[in-house]
Parts: structure tokens; sequence; C-alpha cells
């Protein structure tokens, strides 16, 4: 049997024992490139890192009514007054009048089609919330499960005004 210099001829292969999982596993990555280094892998991965926001941009055109403004002043301003108070769910500081967001764009377009079709603000509102939830607004509903952040800035203001008197009671 002859043996070019890259191979090796196990003994337990030639006897027609199966040979061990380690054994296996190590003659299977003989044939495969090797890492030099670390280093490598480090560019490699700092390279997907930093392209991921690059690749996150989208090809889409923006929405029709999404930086365009309504023919009708009255539904323009009803669509704009409740632009304000919805937020963007991505900037989520930021109103989706205010907002560059893909999704705040396409939210606009959204509020501005149901107001040009007749519906009230009040009911755009509405569906904004039931689709994705009371955060969206600023102006979220008083309800039990709200009710502790409601109270909260009165209470807070109660007990600085209860340690302000209580120091100034101490004083004399």
């Amino acid at each position: 049997m002859t043996c070019t210099p890259n191979t090796s001829v196990r003994p337990e292969r030639s006897r027609g024992i199966k040979p061990s999982a380690a054994e296996a596993f190590s003659t299977s990555l003989e044939g495969a490139p090797r890492l030099r280094s670390g280093r490598t892998v480090l560019v490699v991965l700092s390279f997907c890192l930093f392209a991921a926001p690059a690749l996150a941009q989208s090809d889409l055109p923006a929405a029709r009514w999404a930086d365009t403004q309504l023919p009708d002043p009255r539904q323009e301003a009803a669509a704009r007054a409740l632009m304000e108070e919805i937020r963007c769910l991505v900037c989520q500081g930021q109103s989706i009048a205010d907002s560059d967001a893909e999704l705040a764009g396409d939210m606009r377009s959204l509020v501005r089609t149901k107001i040009a079709a007749g519906e009230r603000p009040g009911a755009v509102r509405g569906w904004l919330v039931e689709r994705y939830g009371a955060w969206v607004t600023y102006r979220p509903p008083v309800e039990p499960l709200s009710w502790p952040l409601w109270a909260a800035p009165v209470a807070l203001l109660g007990l600085a005004i209860w340690l302000v008197r209580k120091r100034l009671v101490r004083r004399r």
C-alpha cells in the first residue's frame, strides 16, 4: 500500500475497527483550512456588527401620505393634531409628526389616509390604541391599570410638601 505524504493510515481502519468519535472528528478536520489567529474572527465579527445598520436601511419608497399634506386644510389640521399625540414606536421619545423613522412615516400616511376617508381623529386614535396598546398615545386613558401613574405625581407632590413643612416646623 502506497501512501501520499498528506494521508495517514490508522491501524484501526486497516483492521475494520470503527474509529472513535474523537478520531473521526480529527480526521474530518484534516483537510479544512485553519484560522491563523483569533484576529481573523474578530475582524469578520466587527465587519458584521458595523455593517448591520447599513444593511437595515430599506430601499422602499416612502408611503404616499408620509410627507405630503392632505389637499383639504381642515383634514390636514386634524391629522396633524392627531400625529402630535401619537408616539413613534421606533424613537419612543418623539411623536410620529417629528420622527424620521420609516415606521413613523407609515403611521403618518395611515393617519392621513383614514382622516381623508372621513374617519374622526378619535376613531383613528382608538384604532391605533387597539392595535399598538395605550402606550402609543401621549394621553393614555384613565383606567384602573393606569391609576398609579396618574396618582404618582400628586403623591410625590404631597410628600414633598409634607417634608418641607416638617423641616420648617423643626427649625422654629
